[in-house]
């Protein structure tokens, strides 16, 4: 497998990879490298933080006053904030490369918003430990997280009053798609839903005075199905894998939809719906190698984040400021815009968010500075804006570490960043510009390039 096929697979399947690491894997098959892929991520480590604090309330304590519910509920967001950060530390430094990025994306699939950091934990460490497993499994351990009841409704679906919430989005968002089921399997679904509901601890119980044992009539089947029946059923349409490949392809492929592609994912999902065994072929086939695939896809505010991190470590100086670069870029961590999560795509860039994608690296590596000419006096009109609205200090404070960038493009040449840093070809304008450019140090390659807009697509 050669270097650039690497560089694209750990691209999509994580966020980026070094030249050390690139060493390890030359002269190895493509078989061999997917499968060190999948052998690093067969194990599930959950992210923890610590919660004893709001783990030590109780319900019979939170009814006593409303002061006691605040204190709760300051103390839990606090922990979420937390949580956040936890999580983009675990993406920039994880065994199980892979795991967390289907972890990313399975967030932003079955989608929550929670006030309580002891559910957000829990439903995060669900979508870790599913992200590989099988689906029909993965839906049913979803419909009865805390979260998403909450999130969702659930709680008040009745037997006398249903409310659809939940069985509208299982099949529009989850599972089929819209269009693919009536307004009347929506109502008949509901039903099998009644009662979900979970304890103060976070564990599921079903409120069987709540829920409807009555016949439900569901795709043109009739019986007294519960939720997990009705899942099962949309699991034997073949909508269901279609929908999911559709997906995984738009993520992880091209924005762009190849049918044929989708058909052979399709063949290999269904009926069984094993998410490694789809991951494996994607990642296996020639097709997803091929140029037009390469350096396609809008790197996401976090894969921008991450993938910087990964090329040249940083620490932000005050912690918090990883929740103002994630609001500024328009991607928080575990506050999503709605029930169908982040659009992706084009919608990651407009006038507001551009200028700092092109200057992040530069801000969080190099004081804002881009080395641009050759006698190094350019004076950047950025840096001074940003300087001149924060009173003199850039809005961030870093501590870069050169050193871990230096020792990983130890043995790459400062004219061969590019091909390491930069996924997809780059044309004469670009090329011609870049040679115009300072090379007195790798460092100042390094930003210039991640300065590019080129080093927006993964």
């Amino acid at each position: 497998m050669n270097q650039k096929h690497i560089q694209h697979l750990y691209w999509r399947a994580g966020f980026g990879i070094t030249p050390k690491q690139i060493e390890q894997l030359i002269g190895k098959t493509k078989i061999q490298v997917v499968d060190t892929l999948f052998k690093q991520s067969s194990k599930t480590t959950p992210l923890v933080i610590d919660l004893i604090e709001l783990e030590s309330f109780s319900v019979d304590w939170l009814k006593k006053s409303k002061s006691i519910r605040k204190d709760f509920m300051k103390m839990s967001r606090e922990k979420i904030l937390e949580f956040n950060g936890a999580w983009m530390q675990r993406l920039t430094d994880t065994n199980e490369l892979l795991r967390e990025k289907m972890t990313l994306f399975w967030a932003n699939h079955f989608v929550v918003q929670d006030s309580n950091a002891l559910f957000v934990q829990q439903y995060n460490n669900v979508l870790r430990q599913h992200a590989l497993g099988n689906f029909g499994d993965f839906v049913k351990a979803i419909s009865k997280e805390p979260a998403m009841i909450k999130y969702l409704n659930t709680k008040q679906n009745r037997k006398q009053s249903p409310n659809e919430n939940f069985a509208r989005e299982l099949m529009e968002l989850f599972t089929l798609g819209t269009g693919h089921y009536t307004e009347q399997d929506i109502k008949q679904s509901a039903k099998a839903f009644t009662g979900y509901n979970h304890d103060f601890e976070g564990d599921f119980n079903l409120r069987q005075r709540q829920h409807d044992t009555g016949f439900k009539y569901f795709f043109g089947k009739a019986g007294k199905y519960d939720g997990d029946d009705i899942i099962d059923i949309i699991l034997e349409q073949k909508q269901c894998a279609k929908f999911i490949c559709e997906k995984v392809y738009k993520y992880f492929v091209n924005d762009s939809v190849n049918s044929v592609h989708i058909e052979q994912m399709v063949n290999q999902f269904y009926p069984n719906y094993n998410i490694e065994k789809l991951m494996r072929f994607v990642f296996s086939s020639d097709w997803f190698y091929a140029e037009e695939h390469i350096g396609s896809k809008i790197k996401s505010p976090v894969e921008l984040i991450i993938g910087i991190n990964n090329t040249v470590p940083f620490k932000l100086k005050n912690e918090r400021d990883s929740l103002k670069i994630q609001r500024i870029l328009g991607q928080v961590l575990l506050s999503p815009p709605n029930v169908a999560g982040w659009k992706g795509g084009r919608s990651w860039i407009d006038s507001n968010t551009i200028m700092i994608r092109l200057r992040l690296a530069s801000v969080l590596l190099n004081n804002a500075f881009i080395s641009s000419k050759e006698d190094g006096d350019f004076v950047d009109a950025y840096k001074q804006r940003l300087l001149k609205r924060n009173k003199n200090k850039l809005p961030f404070q870093t501590d870069a570490k050169w050193s871990v960038f230096e020792s990983n493009f130890s043995k790459t040449k400062i004219n061969d960043l590019k091909e390491y840093i930069i996924q997809q070809p780059l044309n004469n304008g670009t090329l011609s510009y870049l040679n115009n450019l300072n090379k007195s140090s790798k460092q100042d390659v390094c930003i210039q390039l991640m300065s590019l807009p080129e080093y927006q697509m993964c």
